[in-house]
C-alpha cells in the first residue's frame, strides 16, 4: 500500500491553534488576607460590641443580634470580593480568616468557661 493511495481515508491535519494570552494575574493575597481579616474580624467585633455585656442595664430589642452584626457585614464583604475574579483571592483569604476567628475564638470562650466554678 502506498501513501498516496486515494480509496484510504487520511486523516486532516490538526487545526492551527492560535497563541492564546496569559490569563490575567490575580490580585491580592490569600495570605495577606487571612493574616490581616482575622485581626480585623477580631477588632471589629469586640470594638462593635464593647457595650454589650450581661452587667449592662440596655434592654433594647437589638442587644443581643448586635453581636452578629460586625460578623455578618465581614462575610458579605468577603462574600463579594470572593466573587470577583479581580480580588478572588484577598476574598478568600477573608473567609479563611473568619474560620480562623471562629476556630479561636470557640477555643478562648471554652477555655473561659472552662475555668469558670459553679
Amino acid at each position: 500500500m502506498s501513501e498516496d493511495n486515494p480509496d484510504v481515508p487520511r486523516n486532516p491535519p490538526p487545526p492551527q491553534q492560535e497563541k492564546e494570552e496569559p490569563p490575567e494575574a490575580r490580585r491580592g493575597s490569600m495570605l495577606l488576607g487571612i493574616v490581616l481579616g482575622t485581626p480585623a474580624l477580631y477588632a471589629l467585633y469586640f470594638g462593635g460590641t464593647s457595650g454589650i455585656a450581661p452587667d449592662a442595664r440596655d434592654t433594647s430589642l437589638l442587644t443581643g443580634p448586635s453581636t452578629f452584626i460586625p460578623i455578618a457585614v465581614y462575610l458579605m464583604v468577603a462574600i463579594v470580593l470572593a466573587a470577583m475574579p479581580r480580588t478572588s483571592q484577598w476574598g478568600a483569604g477573608l473567609l479563611i480568616g473568619l474560620g480562623f476567628f471562629t476556630l479561636f475564638g470557640g477555643g478562648i470562650c471554652v477555655g473561659y468557661l472552662a475555668q469558670m466554678r459553679a
